[in-house]
């Protein structure tokens, strides 16, 4: 397309990824991939889209999981300064959205602080994506008008220390990011604050993607029902009414059903 504008020598570009299916990237993502000398990539981007790559592109990994030998952000960070002050197109690929949970804020002043030109482009983040795959939408006219986003945990790991009270009471639905470790505290911290026991839950394990699985439960038994599920991250988290609509519009798995049918 014309008006995608080139991707210089010596810049950056980050760029999401979106939530895991290669259809769901922006024609700016896939321009980028095709142009790029260097890849540097996180662990929830998936192979069918680093194929998208040029044939001469270097790949870089740099994927951070919880509890595994991961890179560390300050050496990312300096990796992408480094590739451009050597004149590389370099393509910083993250899932989901650079600037909601992933850092790219970081990576961004980083840049800025080198003088290194770079561009942002937004991917389509989990959180929506995922929700929708899952057959439940984000907002509805009948339950929310209003959705609190929050990371599972803090830069040291542990539940992050926010105004727990306010969101239980204030929020009708909240999705969570990388909280399947610390489901239990965050589900007795919305019950211990007024949240009903009852209230709907699903919890999305690879979402987008072939192997998606979704586990619908409620907060008293979330953590319980994911344990037996023996399901691992990634997972998203949502609390809310709007997870009862799933019945009726779980597209995505009578598509997979349909196709393993074929």
């Amino acid at each position: 397309m014309k008006n995608i504008p080139a991707f210089e020598p010596g810049s950056v570009w980050l760029v999401g990824a979106g939530p895991g299916d290669a259809g769901l990237l922006t024609l700016y993502a896939y321009e980028a991939l095709r142009q790029a000398d260097v890849l540097v990539y996180d662990a929830l981007v998936g192979k069918e889209i680093l194929r998208l790559t040029g044939p001469d592109t270097l790949l870089e990994y740099a994927g951070k999981r919880g509890g595994k030998p991961s890179a560390k952000q300050q050496d990312i960070t300096e990796r992408l300064v480094t590739l451009a002050k050597e004149g590389k197109r370099v393509l910083r690929l993250k899932g989901g959205d650079p600037y909601i949970f992933g850092r790219g804020g970081e990576e961004a002043l980083m840049l800025a602080a080198h003088n290194i030109p770079f561009r942002v482009i937004p991917g389509i983040s989990s959180g929506v994506g995922g929700l929708a795959y899952a057959g439940i939408p984000l907002t509805h006219r009948d339950t929310n008008s209003a959705v609190t986003f929050l990371t599972g945990h803090d830069a040291t790991g542990e539940v992050p220390n926010v105004n727990w009270e306010h969101i239980a009471k204030g929020s009708p639905v909240i999705v969570l990011y990388m909280a399947l470790k610390h489901i239990q505290v965050i589900c007795d911290r919305l019950i211990g604050f007024g949240r009903s026991p009852d209230d709907s839950v699903a919890v999305i394990f690879k979402a987008t993607t072939e192997e998606q699985k979704v586990v619908v439960t409620d907060l008293k038994n979330a953590a319980h029902d994911v344990a037996a599920s023996g399901l691992k991250p990634p997972a998203l988290i949502v609390v809310g009414e709007v997870v009862k609509l799933r019945p009726q519009l779980d597209w995505f798995s009578r598509f997979l059903n349909q196709a393993e049918g074929n």
